[in-house]
């Protein structure tokens, strides 16, 4: 049985990491109210973008660009380019754990596939497995900006449009509700015209009537970038904040395991000192009864 000495080492070794539990549940609190009223802020300029591609659609449905999938349909893509949103430091559950196997699982269906990653955990991981990174954006995930989202996008769309990768995907985990995070593929580029004309906005599109200057296609050439680097920010936000709601609930299951911990050792610590205190009780009684005795028999 540990002493009362070990017990209480180790009550003191439990408090000093629950504080530091408590802390880092309090900072990850904070970063994720910032993080959901920053894209909250940037939100309705993105909107505004969409809208404005879709009015570009209700207008001309014979837009030809790179960006999206031809009338006639889908081709056969042979390059996919995988984009991984990852955290830069573990603590958080079984956040990064589950997008790498979604990365993973991704890859495994096509032949060719190029990768880029997002956040230190993320880089390590594949280095470690050997699997090639195209391009590793080191620590963006700590600090989601929409300029950082911009130098993603101005290396992945280059690479799209020069051919060397056929379909972009972004996989990052999305917080769903407080206790629930899921991780989504998204299909960056190209885009499905479906997603930006409906059959209703086909019908009353005929009394639209835009004029593009120079042309519809430049008009999106000049749309497409901003939007791209938008739907890439808040790909990076939702995984933040997805990070830190992941964080602070493994910080208060720590916590609250350190609790229960701290109430087992309270508990034997009471038990080991109260059998202490009665076992020195009980040799002090019994000193004092041989003691007596001996007196007894010196009388007699």
């Amino acid at each position: 049985m540990p002493s009362t000495k070990e017990i209480k080492n180790r009550m003191n070794s439990v408090t000093s990491t629950q504080k530091i539990t408590n802390a880092m549940y309090l900072i990850s609190s904070t970063k994720l109210r910032r993080a959901k009223e920053e894209l909250e802020r940037t939100r309705p300029y993105f909107r505004q973008q969409e809208y404005e591609i879709r009015r570009i659609f209700q207008s001309e449905h014979d837009v030809v660009s790179p960006y999206f999938y031809p009338e006639t349909g889908r081709k056969p893509a042979e390059m996919y380019a995988y984009l991984v949103i990852t955290a830069d430091k573990g603590l958080a559950g079984s956040y990064n754990y589950n997008v790498i196997k979604a990365a993973e699982a991704e890859m495994k269906k096509h032949k060719r596939t190029k990768l880029y990653v997002v956040g230190e955990y993320g880089r390590r991981y594949f280095l470690k497995h050997n699997i090639p990174i195209e391009q590793a954006f080191l620590y963006t995930a700590q600090n989601p900006t929409f300029r950082r989202a911009r130098e993603i996008a101005n290396i992945l769309l280059p690479e799209y449009k020069a051919g060397n990768c056929d379909e972009i995907r972004v996989i990052y985990s999305d917080m769903e509700t407080e206790l629930l995070s899921e991780v989504k593929v998204m299909h960056l580029l190209p885009f499905e015209r479906k997603d930006y004309i409906t059959p209703d906005e086909n019908k009353s599109s005929k009394d639209i009537h835009c004029r593009f200057h120079p042309s519809v296609s430049e008009a999106l050439d000049r749309t497409m970038p901003s939007y791209i680097s938008g739907f890439i920010y808040g790909a990076l936000v939702d995984s933040f904040s997805a990070e830190q709601n992941a964080r602070m609930n493994a910080m208060k299951a720590a916590n609250d395991n350190a609790q229960e911990i701290m109430s087992k050792l309270k508990l034997q610590y009471n038990r080991v000192r109260q059998a202490a205190i009665t076992q020195e009780i009980t040799e002090i009684s019994a000193g004092a009864l041989a003691q007596r005795r001996k007196h007894e028999n010196k009388e007699a």
